[in-house]
């Protein structure tokens, strides 16, 4: 699979993963266990808006085609030579 075709495919589905985080976030932010306590409610939306970066992560790595910073580099100082 190309690399642009791999990026078209985790962008979309990026895209995705943000917009179904955020409609669950809010709609849990609205239990009344969250909304009785500003300290519950302020750790929950740092929590919850930080922690869609943990499932995205696999995909983003995914997207670069499995290439790690040290190999990319390599390849760009090989083609220099």
């Amino acid at each position: 699979m190309s690399i642009r075709l791999r990026k078209l495919i985790g962008a979309v589905a990026l895209i995705l993963l943000v917009t179904s985080w955020v409609l669950i976030a809010m709609a849990l932010a609205q239990f009344p266990v969250i909304r009785a306590n500003g300290v519950i409610e302020t750790i929950y939306y740092v929590i919850a808006g930080l922690g869609w970066v943990l499932p995205a992560m696999p995909l983003v790595r995914w997207m670069s085609g499995g290439q790690t910073t040290e190999d990319r580099g390599r390849k760009t100082d090989d083609s220099n030579r």
